[in-house]
């Protein structure tokens, strides 16, 4: 398991398993840049990024599969669901590699989230908010050291903002994964170890 990154350019930053961190920035500055760099899906940067003091420009291919399968899970900002696919399909696409929840655990986080109706819709139909908790379900179908989400409450309400929260503190005093949050304003309600500005 992964037990740190860090960040060596402009902003250097360190991020520990087990721990919150929130980075803030005005839209454009490059907080969803900072996150795909962070999982090697960019490469465009000058400086350093490590996992546990390795760099992440050095993983081969295999390495880059074994990183999103068991150790970083994302909610990515533009959510990247399959359009045609129904919520669940959305969300068994990442559970069917990893095997880490039974459909009935899945159906209880729909219920959780407010959405056991959506279950079978096609994700195109669901409003945006609707559509981020989907993809905040799929990322929690995966083992990982740390969850990586860009903005993930940016079109919820408070109250769906908290639920949101209390199910990935819950998951993570069980997981004992690291959060790295970006924000534009709104922010996931949960405790911060650490506030970062780019």
């Amino acid at each position: 398991m992964i037990s740190d990154i860090h960040i060596g350019f402009s902003h250097p930053m360190h991020f520990e398993r087990g721990k919150n961190y929130c980075v803030e920035a005005a839209s454009g500055i490059g907080k969803s840049s900072l996150l795909h760099f962070i999982g090697g899906f960019r490469s465009d940067y000058i400086g350093t990024i490590t996992l546990d003091q390795r760099d992440i420009r050095d993983f081969t291919p295999r390495d880059r599969a074994l990183l999103y399968r068991i150790e970083l899970a994302y909610v990515f900002q533009d959510l990247r669901l399959f359009p045609n696919l129904t919520a669940f399909e959305n969300v068994q696409i990442v559970n069917q590699q990893t095997s880490f929840r039974s459909e009935e655990e899945i159906r209880a986080l729909f219920e959780q989230v407010g959405l056991s109706d959506k279950w079978d819709q096609p994700a195109r139909i669901l409003s945006w908010g609707q559509q981020q908790r989907v993809a905040f379900l799929r990322a929690l179908c995966q083992p990982c050291s740390f969850l990586l989400m860009d903005e993930p409450v940016s079109h919820l309400d408070d109250a769906n903002a908290r639920i949101m929260a209390d199910i990935v503190t819950r998951e993570q005093a069980q997981r004992g994964f690291g959060i790295v949050v970006t924000s534009l304003g709104k922010t996931l309600p949960i405790h911060y170890d650490q506030h970062l500005t780019l």
